[in-house]
């Protein structure tokens, strides 16, 4: 790797190739079509099986991509060791946990099944700069309350100024209509039975998948104070417990710049789109045939990983949840017996409860109905609990 000083800025061109040809806006089919193979690798200082993704671009109609298989990956270091990967589905996951050591040079080598082979420049492993801490408080952005999780991070040494994060959050969803009883349809009869405990708490993770980008590089320190996610008060992921998984990867400035001109092209795409119109020269290349087209970025980072947790009154104490995800006021029908008036939900609970939109809700001698995710936290999300939860 080049040595790079912290003062010039570092531009990495666009390569001009289009791969999709089409000139005209209807119909949106490819003219010409150049298959390229798009990596994603970043190892890291974590002792771990390490994980590398290979994909091939798509044609601009494509509905999905392609994972590319059968190639043979592995990673040679400074040394003298090989570590090589195996495929499980369309990532490729190292034989033997191992972790990036400081100061030794490391280089990504792919040959795919149809003979194209590619390798990394050497890169090394960035800084050691653990978070701090991640903190959640009230705070207010763009005239909404809620609570804003900020990463706090300092390097006293200005060593680490080139920041790239990810999360994944979790939250506890109860079904606040869950009963004991719930109605079925069996021959035409309506029929109640024991309902589930399973179907009254659930959990659910969401990834994030835009690039976030911190580069402390023009203030006075190399200090991170940055709100990597803010959630409203009315969210209803906040009304229970709620947990985020923060990781921070410490970049190189060649990193960070492909990163950054990556996320300024793509926009509000994913990172890495394989049906993107042009690509972005990284840090590999062809060694076998200079016409062969890849895509990505052979990074070696360091990282820091923290988790939270917290429950609403934690954040809002005394004050009333967020409302629900979806309306859960109870209703009726009106051909049912017993029921007080009105009842204008409509004739029959027939077809809806075989469509499994509802799920029955019983007050006292009335009949009464919810939508299913009241009732029923399983149509949103999984009843399995993670094994990282804490209650």
């Amino acid at each position: 790797m080049k040595n790079y000083k912290p003062n010039i800025c570092i531009i990495l061109f666009l390569l001009a190739i289009i791969l999709n040809g089409c000139t005209e806006s209807y119909p949106l089919l490819t003219n010409t079509y150049e298959e390229v193979l798009v990596v994603e690798a970043t190892i890291t200082n974590e002792l771990k099986f390490q994980e590398i993704k290979l994909t091939k671009t798509a044609k601009f109609e494509d509905d999905s991509y392609l994972p590319e298989s059968g190639a043979k990956v592995f990673i040679t270091d400074g040394a003298g060791n090989q570590y090589n990967f195996t495929q499980n589905a369309e990532n490729y996951i190292s034989d033997v946990e191992f972790q990036a050591q400081p100061e030794r040079k490391y280089q990504l080598h792919i040959t795919t099944k149809d003979g194209r082979s590619f390798e990394s420049s050497l890169e090394t492993l960035t800084t050691v700069n653990p978070m701090h801490d991640v903190t959640p408080a009230i705070e207010t952005k763009d005239n909404a309350r809620g609570v804003g999780i900020r990463i706090n991070s300092f390097d006293a040494n200005r060593q680490s100024q080139y920041y790239r994060y990810e999360y994944e959050e979790t939250y506890k969803i109860v079904a606040p209509k869950w009963v004991p009883t719930k109605a079925t349809l069996i021959n035409g009869s309506l029929i109640f039975t024991p309902n589930s405990t399973d179907t009254k708490i659930c959990y659910s993770s969401k990834k994030s998948t835009d690039l976030i980008l911190v580069n402390t590089n023009t203030l006075t320190e190399d200090r991170v104070n940055y709100l990597i996610r803010f959630i409203s008060d009315q969210d209803y992921i906040i009304t229970t417990r709620y947990s985020i998984l923060v990781k921070q990867y410490v970049e190189s400035l060649a990193a960070f710049t492909y990163y950054n001109t990556l996320k300024t092209i793509s926009g509000s795409g994913s990172v890495l789109s394989p049906t993107q119109p042009g690509f972005l020269l990284g840090n590999l290349k062809s060694t076998n045939n200079p016409n062969n087209k890849i895509v990505g970025y052979f990074d070696v980072a360091s990282v820091s990983v923290e988790r939270i947790y917290f429950n609403y009154g934690d954040i809002f104490p005394n004050e009333p949840p967020p409302p629900y995800y979806t309306d859960c006021k109870e209703f009726c029908y009106a051909n049912e017996p017993f029921n007080p008036d009105p009842c204008t939900h409509g004739d029959s609970y027939f077809d809806d409860l075989d469509a499994e939109k509802i799920s029955y809700f019983n007050a006292s001698r009335f009949y009464f109905w919810v939508n299913a995710p009241c009732g029923d936290c399983t149509t949103i999300a999984s009843n399995i609990k993670p094994i990282f939860w804490t209650d």
